[in-house]
């Protein structure tokens, strides 16, 4: 799936944008697998509410899921610290995707937009990324 979603760019992008600032329904066992899946995909941080009470945020880098909730598991970046935590998914009683998400707008295909956008009005178009402030 991460993969399929990659491919389509423009339609990953505009699904990112999307689900920026909102937290999904983890009503049953489909749902939280589900909603885990677009975290990993997402490029910007995540907050999960613990079985224990407490938060974490940080940024999904990885999920292992496996046949049950207990034996699966997602890895994060913590914003806070620097380290990796690894989280069972049946500790997770909620996600919400807080930060924002660096890849929102930068397909290739809006790239190229850009591109000939600059050349036809006359000014410099390269092929070097644009830097960054």
């Amino acid at each position: 799936m991460p993969q399929e979603v990659k491919a389509n760019g423009s339609a990953a992008t505009h699904a990112k944008a999307i689900i920026e600032g909102t937290s999904p329904a983890l009503a049953t066992e489909a749902d939280l697998r589900s909603a885990l899946d677009h975290a990993f995909d997402y490029r910007g941080d995540i907050t999960l509410a613990l079985r224990n009470g407490s938060t974490l945020e940080g940024y999904l880098f990885d999920r292992r899921p496996a046949a049950t909730l207990a034996a699966s598991t997602v890895h994060l970046y913590p914003k806070d610290r620097d380290e990796k935590i690894s989280v069972s998914y049946a500790d997770i009683t909620g996600l919400t995707f807080t930060g924002k998400d660096t890849a929102a707008g930068k397909t290739f295909e809006n790239w190229i937009k850009r591109y000939f956008e600059k050349k036809a009005a006359g000014e410099k178009a390269s092929i070097e990324s644009e830097k960054l402030d």
